[in-house]
């Protein structure tokens, strides 16, 4: 890495004040920093002490533990593809086609989301932040591959703008900003992130029987018919497989959905990785999952409707409930701080996500809108922790 110090070293001069590109310096900034830990001190004396973990290598972490998500999702648009036509593939013939799916929309979100970063840092003259390390790939990873590029562009671009800029930044944003994005594109285009998932390339038919239906979409027209949703998702695509939609496959992933979301299994893979490293909290996790769970097994109780009556298990494996409460959840920004309140705060995540899907028709998959809420009342539950321990602790002193 001596070659590339030193060639950073050399151009320094050059965006430094006084220099040629003295206002791209947040730009120079921003590039040196993806190599090298920054040189900054909390001040001129005293006693530092230097770690190299700093906020873009948390990020990096972040980014490892979405690579199972990423890689499964590609696979799977490929083994979707190639369930839809009819014709038998090898693992690298599916992961190749997922790849001219997926790709694309990750280059767009970066592109789109890094130069609109880039931009606002020289007009305003302030570093380059590094959250959109995470929110590029978290982007691509919540949409269906369908999803035209000129949208993830938009949608990116009003993201970073409206759901992080106009706050300061990194480290200022109230909401989510990936799920800012997906929000975006559900109101202004419901067809294109609702609909059913992209199956076949050219002019090739799909097989009879096949459905490119979510499982959350196929529990919506159960309820409406009045069918059992368990039994909805057995006899759907039973031309392909008599067990398409089984537990199993749905907790593997090997459905349709949006590109990172359908696998339970990945998305667990890169919880570990983010509980291990202590990037991410595991309290909000369990509690996500915990909350989702037991009002599911309230529902059960006074079911009104097929979808109610569905075991509460498969909420946990069906939509993006799993990948939601791993990495959207958990974002140290939007989140609550205190460690009480990560509890009430996942908790509540995940009463929210079922109490909207089995109550709402209109909106089968209620993590997102459930998480966003949860974001705008983070810090009224971190309040409210703070005073009750100040309470207790007044309680307990002695004059």
């Amino acid at each position: 890495m001596k070659f590339v110090q030193k060639g950073f070293d050399k151009i320094k001069p050059l965006f430094e004040k006084g220099g040629k590109y003295e206002k791209l310096h947040p730009i120079y900034e921003g590039h040196r920093t993806l190599f090298f830990a920054p040189k900054i001190v909390t001040g001129s004396k005293g006693a530092q002490i230097r770690d190299g973990i700093d906020l873009k290598r948390m990020m990096m972490t972040v980014i490892i533990a979405m690579v199972p998500c990423l890689l499964f999702g590609m696979w799977n648009v490929g083994h979707q593809y190639y369930l839809a036509t009819g014709v038998d593939a090898t693992f690298l013939d599916k992961f190749l086609i997922g790849a001219m799916k997926v790709v694309p929309i990750i280059a767009v979100s970066y592109i789109v989301g890094l130069g609109t970063e880039f931009t606002i840092c020289v007009i305003r003259q302030h570093d380059v932040n590094e959250g959109f390390l995470v929110t590029g790939m978290l982007i691509p990873l919540v949409v269906p591959p369908t999803i035209p590029l000129w949208q993830v562009g938009l949608a990116t671009f009003f993201a970073v703008l409206v759901g992080k800029e106009v706050f300061g930044g990194t480290g200022m944003n109230i909401l989510n900003v990936a799920l800012t994005a997906r929000a975006f594109l559900y109101f202004a285009y419901p067809s294109q992130i609702s609909g059913e998932v992209w199956t076949y390339l050219g002019d090739k038919a799909p097989v009879d029987g096949y459905s490119g239906a979510t499982s959350l979409a196929l529990a919506v027209e159960a309820s409406n018919s009045g069918m059992g949703v368990v039994d909805k998702l057995a006899q759907t695509n039973t031309a392909l497989s008599a067990d398409f939609f089984s537990l199993p496959n749905l907790f593997y992933g090997f459905i349709p959905g949006s590109i990172g979301e359908t696998s339970t299994l990945a998305a667990l893979l890169g919880a570990l990785i983010l509980i291990a490293t202590g990037v991410g909290s595991w309290k909000i996790i369990v509690s996500v999952f915990g909350g989702a769970f037991l009002t599911g097994l309230l529902m059960n109780q006074v079911a009104a409707n097929t979808y109610m009556e569905m075991p509460a298990v498969y909420h946990l494996v069906i939509g993006g409930l799993a990948f939601g409460a791993v990495f959207m959840a958990t974002d140290p920004v939007s989140a609550a701080q205190t460690e009480a309140g990560k509890w009430i705060y996942g908790f509540l995540i995940g009463v929210l996500t079922i109490i909207v899907r089995v109550l709402n028709p209109a909106y089968p998959e209620g993590i997102m809108l459930a998480i966003l809420l949860m974001n705008v009342f983070a810090p009224l539950i971190d309040f409210y922790v703070v005073q009750a321990n100040k309470k207790r602790r007044l309680a307990r002193a002695t004059v």
